[in-house]
Order: structure tokens, then C-alpha cells, then sequence
């Protein structure tokens, strides 16, 4: 093992066109088996022009520096490296020997936009937090964060709010659901929340009744008469439309309709009213 030196080295400038998070992670990395090593690193992000290559190339010729570049954009990535050799820097090219060889074996050309990993990655840690929300907040849960959802979905027992749910949230929408139960008032919470969010959803009587008998015959659990009587049903169904207009919610029959023709007809909707020139 060596032992620690102290002494700070020439800087390592990191140069992207992006926010420059690869190369520097790459240059931590790197530096983490330099015990001791003191190395300055100097970001450089958001590279577009020519005038900004020659100003780095510059520096870092007078600081007897090193130059990490990630630049996606081709001609950049060739000037760069053409002063560079003019001004003796040393520079090391994360991705153009890849972008190199994955053009030869894709036979196609790269696009040569920065920041795409980066759109990429924070798409997906959206859905990731899109899908924890909708699963704490599933059947009721946690009604003071309501006003953190997408959307809201409402209905009666049996009506499909937590697959539905679920699919949204990997489409990354953050959905809460909230069960109407004639004994339970509304959450408070509920009522505060944008109505152009909230769609209560509905099933024809007739399938209300016939999912709840299935699902006391799974459970082999009796819940009760009034739990699978086709009259009873009926009636809160229409005791559920009722609830809806009175609180200005939308109303989205699904009966027979599949999870994805239900989601696309809510995005459509909730697109419409909170992005309409998206």
C-alpha cells in the first residue's frame, strides 16, 4: 500500500455536454485507489460551443492538467481533442471508442445529444416513486398526503381501484385510492383535494355483485348477505353517482372495459386538464 502523499496534483477537468455526473463518478472512482492522492476536479458541464473547448483547453494547458471528456456531440469531441494535442494536454475520451464500436455493430449513428442517460435515469426513479406512493396509499392509507397524488381514484367495493391503481403508477403516475363505504365518512383530507383530479370509478350492478360472490367463495368467509345481494348493490352504485356529483368528480364507468382502456381514458383526461398544450 502506498503511503499518503498530501501533495495536491494538477487538476482533472471533467468536460460534458451534460451535467457531468459520469465522468466525475467515473474519476472518484478511479481516484479511490490513489490512497492520499489529493486531485482537484474541476466540472465543466453544459458544453455547446467551440469557444467553450478552447477556453478549458487553455486552462488546463496552464495548470498542467488533465482533460475527462463524456461529449456525445461529435464535432465538439473532435475539436477538443485537436487542441488538446496542439496545447500538449493530456485528454482521456470516456465514449468515443464505445460509440465507436457500438455504431459499427448497431450499423447506425449515434445521436450525439447529451444528457439522454440522465432524462433516462430520472424517468425511471420517477416511476420508482410513483409506484412506492401508490402502493402506502392504496385502500385509504395515509389520507393527509392525498394532495401528493395525480390522481385519486374512488369508488365502491369490487370496482378494480387497486389494480388500476398499480397500472398507473408503472405508467408513472402517482394514484391514491379511496374506498366509499356508506358507514365511513369521507376523509376531510378527500374533500380538499382538485376534483379535476379525482374520478370516481363505477361497475354495473350486476358484476359488483357477481366479483363480490367470487370473492367471499375465495376467502370461504360468508361477509354477509347484503355484501352480494344484487339489490343492495344496485342501490350503492347509485348511492356512489350520487357522491360523485355532489363533490364534482368525473364518473368513469368500467364495467368490461380492460385495465389498459381504462388507464389510457383517465390519462387522456387528467393530460387534458392539468397539461392541455402537452
Amino acid at each position: 500500500m502506498s503511503e499518503p502523499t498530501n501533495q495536491s496534483a494538477p487538476p482533472l477537468y471533467i468536460v460534458s455536454g451534460g451535467a457531468g455526473a459520469v465522468g466525475e463518478q467515473v474519476a472518484r472512482l478511479t481516484l479511490s485507489q490513489f490512497e492520499g492522492a489529493e486531485v482537484p476536479l474541476i466540472i465543466v458541464p453544459n458544453v455547446r460551443d467551440p469557444e467553450q473547448i478552447a477556453e478549458v483547453v487553455a486552462q488546463a494547458a496552464q495548470q498542467n492538467g488533465t482533460i475527462l471528456h463524456t461529449l456525445m456531440e461529435p464535432t465538439l469531441r473532435r475539436e477538443l481533442m485537436r487542441l488538446a494535442r496542439e496545447m500538449g494536454v493530456a485528454e482521456i475520451d470516456l465514449v468515443g471508442s464505445v460509440l465507436s464500436r457500438l455504431a459499427t455493430v448497431l450499423q447506425k449513428e449515434p445521436l450525439g445529444k447529451p444528457g439522454l442517460y440522465q432524462a433516462r435515469r430520472s424517468t425511471y426513479f420517477a416511476r420508482l416513486e410513483a409506484i412506492e406512493y401508490t402502493v402506502a396509499h392504496d385502500d385509504g392509507n395515509k389520507p393527509y398526503e392525498l394532495h401528493q397524488a395525480d390522481i385519486v381514484l374512488v369508488g365502491i367495493s369490487r370496482v378494480g381501484k387497486t389494480p388500476l391503481s398499480m397500472y398507473l403508477a408503472v405508467l408513472g403516475w402517482k394514484v391514491a385510492n379511496v374506498p366509499l363505504v356508506r358507514e365511513i365518512p369521507l376523509p376531510e383530507a378527500l374533500l380538499q383535494v382538485d376534483p379535476r383530479r379525482v374520478i370516481g370509478l363505477i361497475v354495473e350492478a350486476e358484476q359488483i355483485a357477481a366479483r363480490r360472490r367470487w370473492r367471499q367463495r375465495r376467502m370461504g368467509v360468508n361477509l354477509g348477505s347484503t355484501y352480494t345481494n344484487l339489490e343492495a348493490a344496485i342501490d350503492e352504485v347509485e348511492w356512489a353517482r350520487r357522491i360523485f356529483r355532489q363533490h364534482g368528480w368525473t364518473t368513469l364507468n368500467v364495467t368490461d372495459k380492460s385495465i389498459e382502456e381504462s388507464a389510457d381514458e383517465i390519462i387522456s383526461l387528467i393530460s387534458r386538464r392539468f397539461n392541455p398544450t402537452g
